[in-house]
């Protein structure tokens, strides 16, 4: 049985200490939450531990970096004797290349990889890579989509037939925000009709598999009529994998669906925990950055020896386990998602649960979620007290609706039958 567990009160001080010299006292937004988040001090496993002691089941995992666990010993390994040789040369090293090796091993879309150190960084560099492939300057997203936080992709459908993006940030650059259209995930026929209304479109970025608006799912077909519509019109296709790759197989989303797209971005798991990223894709688009091409990119910490040797360490572990960690992780997870749809229909509240590997969401709503209106039509009230439900019994996910739950290979049966009293006590408490 789940003992509830009192809201911690150091949290509270070392927030309001917080609030004097970071703004809003946190580092990234979605960390924050009413009335304010939970400090962490340590972790290992599936778990982390709150700064009064309290033990937190982890199923934010890094917002899904952590497919492996927390402080697993592997990666640890390499990169505690990484650290007794150096930190930071500035200067090629062979690890590099066996990471790129590896990554093209998973990955047979991405003939050449630039290592960077973000999500965000990766996106960056795709979107600019397809332009200057191209020499066209419009990107379609699709709403909801989150491809980091710079100008190109901080944008939002607008109003009107050309579905021209709008900054959803101020100090977002209008002329910026319209070079990037907007179409609707699991519609083919309006990305296709957003083609058809303007010519000069260098590129299409998607996330195969939503995962920054709650989960959502490719509709059967959706994912190949991208590629078929994409390369019909010869414009190139970005995976953004920065969630999905590693975590929904081996080779990403990508292997999953059978589609190979022209440019791919990958982050989170691929560190294990560590910041790093990379982008790959066709030799001819690849070799069109600097030095030898004329698209910049540029970073004093890219191939970080350190996070390199995270990522060598992840990368490989998740090969030698791969038969074992996404069959055992997949029975988990479809098993909690059923689990948790059975106590919500038992109480009478109407919920959707999309799974997919070791991911999973819950919506309060009756119908279907397949998109964003769909997505933003659920009860994110109701989503919020079951966020604090949760926490007061000892299960941490990501604070938001619009993010997803995640398992670890950390994560036991016994840990799984903690979570699902967890969410019984949880829904029980929301119910009306």
């Amino acid at each position: 049985m789940v003992q509830e567990q009192p809201r911690p009160s150091r949290s509270r001080d070392l927030f309001d200490r917080a609030c004097k010299t970071i703004p809003s006292g946190v580092n990234s937004p979605v960390r924050y939450f009413e009335p304010h988040p939970v400090f962490i001090t340590r972790s290992q496993g599936a778990y982390i531990w709150d700064v009064d002691g309290n033990r937190l089941t982890d199923l934010c995992c890094g917002y899904g970096a952590l497919l492996l666990g927390h402080r697993r010993q592997e990666i640890i390994s390499a990169v505690s004797e990484q650290l007794l040789r150096g930190t930071l040369y500035c200067s090629p090293t062979s690890e590099e290349t066996d990471l790129a090796e590896l990554i093209t091993g998973n990955f047979p879309s991405m003939d050449k990889v630039r290592l960077v150190n973000t999500g965000s960084e990766a996106t960056m560099t795709a979107i600019r890579l397809a332009r200057g492939f191209t020499k066209r300057r419009k990107i379609i997203k699709f709403e909801g989509g989150y491809h980091g936080a710079h100008d190109s992709v901080l944008v939002s459908a607008g109003s009107g037939q050309a579905h021209h993006g709008i900054s959803t940030s101020e100090g977002g650059l209008e002329e910026v925000s319209q070079n990037t259209l907007v179409a609707r995930y699991n519609d083919p026929s309006g990305l296709e009709e957003t083609i058809r209304q303007d010519g000069d479109v260098a590129g299409v970025i998607i996330e195969p598999v939503m995962a920054n608006m709650g989960l959502i799912l490719p509709q059967d077909g959706f994912l190949q009529q991208v590629r078929r519509i994409t390369q019909k019109n010869d414009i190139p296709l970005i995976f953004d994998e920065v969630v999905t790759g590693f975590r929904v197989s081996p080779g990403g989303a990508q292997q999953h669906y059978g589609v190979k797209p022209d440019i791919t971005t990958l982050a989170k798991a691929l560190g294990g925990g560590f910041a790093i990223a990379a982008v790959g894709g066709r030799r001819e688009i690849m070799d069109n950055l600097t030095p030898g091409g004329r698209v910049y990119q540029a970073s004093t910490f890219a191939g970080n020896p350190v996070a390199v040797s995270a990522a060598i360490s992840s990368v490989r572990t998740i090969n030698r386990i791969k038969d074992q960690i996404y069959p055992h992780l997949e029975l988990q997870c479809a098993g909690l998602s059923r689990a948790v749809a059975d106590l919500a229909s038992d109480m009478g509240i109407d919920a959707q649960i999309n799974h997919l590997s070791s991911m999973m969401q819950i919506f309060f709503t009756s119908e279907p979620v397949t998109d964003y209106d769909s997505a933003k039509r659920s009860d994110a009230a109701r989503f919020g007290r079951l966020f604090a439900e949760l926490l007061k019994n000892g299960v941490f996910v990501a604070p938001s609706q619009f993010e997803v739950v995640f398992l670890s290979s950390a994560h036991s049966g016994e840990d799984l039958d903690h979570v699902l009293d967890a969410y019984r006590l949880a829904l029980g408490a929301i119910r009306d």
